[in-house]
């Protein structure tokens, strides 16, 4: 939510709120939500549903075997021991609860956020909350109480730099007249897609006479000057960006937001190495229209698909779909059913070559015909390969985050510094809140310390916070 808090900020400077398409709480898409296991839908338990539903999904549906048993005996477990420092996803839930749930529930969950492998997902990183919470009550039974009590007093566990932030940010109410429900929206987006965000803040920083965009320039090197370097004795220390064609330019300061591998190789001066041990996925995504409005059986946000199922439910290796027609209400001209189909992550991390057009709009479609049962032929199809589009952080990342924010102290003092999904998170939210911090940053008297991976110096602290 604080991240969410600094995004929603920038569309209020932007003066976009009327572009906003906000899907409600209580709209099919939120309250039906699926995982494929292990050859057919499965709806996930909430409040859309009644009491007793629930209840027969979970005692009745196979994804959740492990899950009543391993609960009411979670809180007589010991808590992890003190000198480990980091654990996969997937050892932390089979150590806590039950190896079923990280291979049926959670892996499926992670498939759709990272499109990565559970087995080698950093708890500490991902969920950071829920790692503490074991540490401080020993049990997540207990904390799931602590933290019930604490809503009852309308108070939040979060770490002291988050409530911060949500001090600082909410001093100018971020949610207008014209944003009023979203505090009722499960998910959000924008008339023309997401992308309209990133348009508008392009076309309000060209009117900055201050401001100067390039386009389609790559920027092959970069590295640190010195005073020295510079040939002037009182010359600013500063970072020059030598682009793969045209002239080097020098500048006081440079933020990338490349990824952190880009950024290592750009930089073969300097001793970056952590920045080139974050993996990253390559995800292929197929967009389909359907001319029929009625295609689907079945309503609700769409579904994922976890780890475990039978290869011969998912030779595909697809990840999950989405039903964008119930997902995101009010984009849409014409009648008709869109779908958006996921392939790849992790599954493809040892491939060589990647399917083409052709051959992925094939994949997707033998997946809704196995699935979902569509024999239909799409009117349109769009396929797009993403390559290493998703960092992973694995086990250990912020230990390497740590490591890079002293190589880039040591290096660069405190004039190049780094934002993007690399580093603090994947989402949109994680990398508005990053590029924020970085600049806010930047203003500070300490400005020597800072590279944009500070937060990684020490550990987070946790308060409850009202």
């Amino acid at each position: 939510m604080p991240n969410g808090y600094v995004t929603l900020d920038l569309i209020r400077q932007l003066e976009i709120e009327d572009q906003v398409l906000m899907t409600s709480k209580d709209s099919v898409a939120a309250r039906n939500r699926f995982i494929y296991y292990p050859d057919h839908l499965v709806r996930m338990p909430g409040p859309g549903s009644s009491f007793f539903s629930n209840v027969f999904t979970i005692f009745g549906e196979p994804i959740f075997k492990g899950f009543v048993s391993s609960i009411s005996s979670e809180w007589g477990k010991p808590a992890r021991s003190a000198d480990l420092e980091d654990e996969s996803v997937g050892s932390f839930i089979a150590r806590r609860l039950d190896r079923r749930l990280a291979d049926n529930l959670v892996s499926a969950v992670l498939h759709g956020i990272y499109a990565g492998d559970v087995w080698q997902l950093s708890m500490k990183s991902i969920l950071p909350l829920v790692w503490y919470n074991e540490r401080r009550h020993g049990s997540l039974v207990d904390a799931l109480w602590k933290t019930y009590s604490d809503l009852l007093e309308s108070r939040r566990t979060m770490t002291l730099k988050d409530a911060r932030l949500i001090e600082t940010i909410t001093k100018t109410p971020v949610i207008t007249e014209k944003l009023k429900g979203m505090s009722a929206a499960s998910v959000y987006t924008f008339k023309r897609g997401i992308g309209e965000l990133a348009d508008r803040l392009e076309a309000n920083l060209r009117t900055n006479n201050n401001v100067t965009i390039l386009t389609d320039t790559k920027a092959h090197k970069i590295s640190y000057l010195s005073p020295s370097s510079q040939g002037e004795v009182q010359a600013q220390a500063g970072v020059r960006i030598t682009p793969q064609q045209g002239s080097p330019t020098t500048h006081t300061h440079a933020i990338s937001t490349l990824s952190s591998k880009h950024l290592h190789a750009a930089t073969p001066e300097h001793d970056l190495s952590p920045l080139n041990e974050i993996h990253a996925v390559t995800v292929m995504v197929v967009n389909l229209y359907f001319s029929n409005p009625t295609l689907l059986s079945v309503h609700g946000f769409g579904y994922l698909i976890p780890r475990s199922i039978p290869f011969d439910q998912n030779p595909e290796r697809a990840l999950g779909v989405v039903f964008d027609s119930d997902a995101t209400i009010g984009q849409d001209s014409v009648a008709g059913t869109k779908l958006t189909v996921m392939l790849g992550g992790h599954w493809w991390d040892d491939w060589t070559s990647y399917p083409d057009e052709e051959q992925g709009a094939s994949m997707a479609k033998s997946v809704l015909r196995r699935h979902l049962g569509i024999t239909e032929e799409p009117k349109m199809v769009n396929v797009g390969l993403q390559r290493e589009c998703i960092p992973q952080y694995t086990v250990g990342h912020s230990k390497r985050m740590k490591e890079a924010h002293r190589r880039l102290r040591a290096e660069f003092h405190g004039r190049l510094r780094v934002a993007g999904n690399s580093y603090t998170g994947v989402g949109l939210n994680d990398c508005v809140r990053a590029a924020r911090d970085v600049v806010v940053g930047g203003l500070s008297a300490d400005e020597g310390v800072r590279t944009g991976l500070e937060g990684f110096e020490q550990e987070d602290v946790w308060i409850s916070a009202l």
